[in-house]
């Protein structure tokens, strides 16, 4: 498909606004809708976790919008645009996430009774694991999720001419406004709503895209001679970008660590109603991103087709890869008023669900982990107030880190890497305490600092020392019959504006343990913080099985070893847990000395009663 790109596309009109005020109109109206409607049920339970009466459709729609933000949106299309359709493998890496999260993580918080998911680590070992992981989340949210309100809004900023700080601001005040009225429904149902804008927006893109690529066939003939349909690549090297290994094996420890044991992800499940529908909602939300992935992915290839013969990133027409999906989407729908404006209110639902999602699960921690053990006589109207002024307090936090990212330049990729390096030592210490028995306190705490101590490392030595191109291996761009350029990009220069650190003063390290694939970083984190574990539990002296609860621990043994009731008791190490077999309905988790009392609250598990109560819950058998 041959094109010719003008430097400058239309920018933004009265229609456009129009179309994106909606959204913001609608998200606002949400919240005030649930916080009119659940007036009279003032309690943080109902606030924090909306009761634990949501069902499984809404929060299915509410987890894919909340981990497909802005970034998704822009960054996907052009990963694909730039590397290949090779993208499409993180779907291998969603399944086995979403599968490891509803069996494995979920059934363990849910029934626990728990509201954050770090009051989890202390019934499991101590508080201070517990207040160190609640610490690390709270930096490593605030971080990022200022960042995911910073670069979109810049990108779209440079493209359309809209207003950068409008955005940004407007982003932050309609998060907190509808966090804070309507609680967790709020974000919910406006994440559902918000989830249908991004595939509607993605779909406008498709079907506008595809005719002005010359259809189907003529794209796909396009991606074809320009190499990005080959999606399959086994060269076992880890220190390649992106492989078939990195995708699905360094992709699903990515994935597990911000959905498995992510406070956003398990304050939406124990949500619902039962167990049964908190699973569902996870199978469920698995069919949203394979829909986001696909459309993400076509984008790609559609874009690609579109600027086959005139590349806009190398003529210098726009200035950095996160540009160039939005500048297309000017390109193919700038004649049409609304339609720039719906593809924004698409690339704004992803941001404002994210940022709804970290307020809300911000304030939960803080509420569950910080002010509940100082403050344990709250009435429910105070507690409610204490969880909305915690909204209202994050929320600023999160939109002046967004200020703050404007001014940290080249940070800004180092702080989009936090949330991995963060993401494989919490997975690793969550999985010590669910599947290892034998793990003690000691061992936590010293796999998780191992962890992050092991992982930071890895992340700055890769953002001081950049990975060389022949590592990513990015594919040709063209740019012969761009109008103010004859030059072709044939070597495929992975940024044509970075300057890397010269050859002879990079580390010996640069081009081996730092130019690692970015995937593996969670994996690090996650075998560092198990290996570790475990060795410093055999060392100090491993947990007794009596001094284990069952309810905090999940029997994948059982799967494993289901032939032989001998080797499953070996390997529960000494726990009394049978899978299949009731339990003693009087058995009890109960917390340890200093930990404090929570609110009462019940519910349901496969027809079964779990209350919890102080942290004493009554059980049976998984």
């Amino acid at each position: 498909m041959e094109n010719t790109t003008k430097n400058t596309v239309g920018m933004f009109q009265i229609w456009d606004y129009v179309v994106f005020a909606c959204l913001f109109v609608v998200s606002s109206g949400i919240g005030v809708f649930f916080a009119v409607k659940e007036r009279k049920k003032a309690s943080s339970r109902e606030f924090l976790v909306a009761g634990r009466q949501m069902t499984c459709g809404p929060v299915a729609l509410s987890l894919t919008a909340s981990f497909m933000s802005a970034v998704t949106v822009l960054g996907a299309p052009s990963d694909v645009y730039r590397f290949g359709a090779s993208y499409i493998l993180f779907g291998v890496a969603y399944t086995a996430v979403v599968v490891a999260t509803a069996e494995l993580f979920v059934p363990v918080f849910y029934r626990s009774g728990i509201t954050s998911t770090y009051e989890y680590l202390e019934l499991r070992f101590c508080r201070p694991v517990r207040v160190v992981a609640t610490l690390i989340y709270m930096v490593q949210t605030i971080l990022y999720t200022g960042v995911v309100v910073y670069a979109p809004a810049l990108a779209l900023n440079q493209v359309t001419g809209f207003n950068l700080w409008g955005s940004i601001f407007s982003t932050g005040i309609v998060c907190t406004f509808y966090c804070t009225l309507g609680g967790l429904k709020a974000v919910v149902w406006t994440d559902a709503f918000q989830m249908v804008v991004m595939v509607v927006g993605f779909l406008v893109v498709l079907i506008q895209g595809g005719k002005s690529a010359g259809g189907l066939e003529a794209m796909w003939e396009t991606a074809k001679a320009g190499d990005r349909l080959k999606v399959f690549d086994f060269d076992p090297d880890p220190l390649r970008r992106h492989t078939f290994w990195t995708l699905s094996i360094g992709g699903t420890f990515t994935w597990l660590g911000v959905y498995g044991v992510n406070q956003s992800t398990v304050q939406r499940c124990i949500s619902c109603k039962t167990e049964t529908q908190a699973r569902l909602a996870l199978y469920l939300n698995l069919l949203g991103l394979f829909v986001i992935l696909f459309c993400a992915v076509l984008s790609g290839l559609m874009m690609y087709a579109f600027y086959a013969s005139c590349d806009p990133w190398t003529a210098q027409i726009v200035s950095a890869p996160d540009q160039l999906m939005p500048y297309f989407v000017m390109e193919i729908l700038g004649k049409f008023p609304g339609l720039p404006g719906l593809f924004v209110a698409c690339a704004f639902s992803g941001t404002l669900s994210t940022v709804a999602a970290s307020i809300s699960a911000l304030a939960t921690v803080t509420y569950e982990d910080f002010v509940t053990p100082w403050c344990v006589n709250l009435s429910n109207a105070a507690s409610t107030w204490t969880s909305k002024g915690l909204c209202v307090l994050f929320g600023v936090a999160c939109t002046s880190m967004a200020v703050v990212a404007s001014y940290m330049g080249g940070v800004v990729q180092a702080a989009l890497s936090i949330h991995g390096m963060c993401g494989g030592p919490m997975l690793g210490v969550f999985t010590l305490g669910i599947i290892c028995p034998c793990t003690n306190s000691k061992g936590a705490a010293g796999g998780l600092i191992a962890g992050i101590a092991l992982t930071f490392w890895t992340g700055i030595g890769s953002f001081i020392y950049p990975a060389p191109s022949s590592h990513s291996r990015p594919l040709p761009l063209l740019t012969e019959r761009c109008p103010q350029s004859n030059s072709s990009n044939t070597f495929g220069t992975d940024t044509p504006h970075l300057n890397l650190t010269t050859l002879s003063a990079r580390s010996p390290l640069a081009d081996s343990w730092y130019s690692l694939s970015y995937l593996y970083l969670s994996a690090i984190g996650f075998m560092a913080t198990v290996t570790v574990g475990l060795l410093i539990t055999f060392l100090t002296g491993p947990n007794r099985g009596e001094d284990v609860k069952p309810l905090l621990i999940r029997p994948v043994c059982n799967l494993c070893c289901f032939w032989s009731k001998k080797y499953k008791e070996v390997c529960w190490c000494g726990v009394h847990h049978d899978d299949g077999k009731q339990q003693d309905t009087n058995q009890k988790v109960v917390s340890r000395k200093d930990t404090p009392t929570i609110m009462e609250n019940t519910h349901n598990v496969e027809g079964k009663s779990y209350s919890n109560a102080g942290f004493v819950i009554e059980t049976q058998s998984f």
